[in-house]
């Protein structure tokens, strides 16, 4: 699907004081990723604290995206758990007209073998009247959706689109990429690996941190798509120790504290996450600083 080649953000969801649903903050976040180039916006994934919203506060979220974008750029929306039947539920209950994929993480918490992974897939793919992209992220399953296995619902289960793969081992990065279907797309899922999963043969990132600084981070992965690898590295090296700040305690807690600084929303994480401390805050702001002043 080539609408989703390219820069993808997992957008947070911004809270007031109060910890409820800042809309005018995301309508702030949309337009500052839309103006600033990049390629697709995912709703609801991990870095919008999906876990801790409620039912009615998804759809809010949900809506806010949807009439900001007003069709401008291609959404997809996360949906995902570790009780299948329930996310087959969900994916009958839910209004997805106007999202082009979701994106549906490997099961957590309940550790299944590979082919419980697979089934899982399998059920869901079935179930969803749009196409699905794989999430593998073992530092948040507490599982590994192996090469095999992700290998094995590309080939057999229509319906699949691709996979964010997340695992940071570039060995199983590339046999995905090596031995998958042609139309099969392999997305990074972790920033710093995102340039070399693009130049060994991938189709893109969904980034936490391309969502602060769009601009540029959308530029490194063009240039990457475009095999301009030395150009695309030099914008790797100049980015890469804010991708290590932001994920120092946690996301989203960091790329919060990056909208922050920008002066786009409040730095507020719901429990059991806590705000960025003022230390990692204070070094996450020297380096916009520093970084500004180098690209003005």
């Amino acid at each position: 699907m080539e609408k989703l080649v390219g820069t993808g953000v997992a957008l947070v969801t911004p809270f007031n004081e109060d910890f409820s649903v800042d809309v005018d903050a995301l309508v702030q976040i949309v337009e500052h990723n839309i103006q600033n180039g990049v390629d697709y916006l995912v709703v609801l994934g991990t870095t919008a604290e999906s876990a801790t919203l409620s039912k009615t506060e998804k759809q809010l979220v949900m809506d806010t995206v949807i009439q900001t974008n007003a069709g401008r750029l291609p959404l997809v929306v996360g949906v995902g758990g570790n009780n299948t039947m329930a996310v087959v539920e969900e994916l009958k209950e839910l209004d997805l007209s106007e999202f082009d994929a979701i994106l549906s993480v490997s099961p957590y918490y309940n550790k299944p073998t590979q082919e419980g992974i697979y089934q899982h897939f399998k059920v869901i793919a079935k179930a969803s009247p749009k196409p699905v992209i794989l999430y593998n992220v073992p530092s948040r399953t507490g599982s590994n959706m192996l090469a095999e296995t992700t290998l094995r619902l590309a080939h057999e289960v229509p319906n699949i689109l691709g996979i964010k793969e997340a695992c940071g081992e570039m060995v199983q990065i590339d046999k995905i990429i090596k031995e998958k279907p042609d139309y099969f797309m392999v997305i990074s899922g972790d920033d710093p690996t995102a340039l070399p999963t693009v130049l060994a043969g991938g189709a893109g990132v969904i980034s936490v941190l391309g969502q602060g600084l769009p601009a540029q981070f959308s530029k490194m992965i063009r240039l990457g798509l475009q095999e301009s690898s030395d150009e695309a590295y030099k914008i790797h090296h100049q980015l890469l120790p804010l991708m290590q700040l932001i994920f120092e305690e946690g996301n989203p807690a960091g790329i919060k504290s990056v909208f922050e600084n920008l002066g786009l929303s409040k730095a507020g994480v719901r429990l059991p996450l806590v705000e960025a401390t003022p230390s990692l805050k204070s070094r996450i702001g020297s380096f916009l600083k520093a970084f500004d002043t180098a690209h003005a």
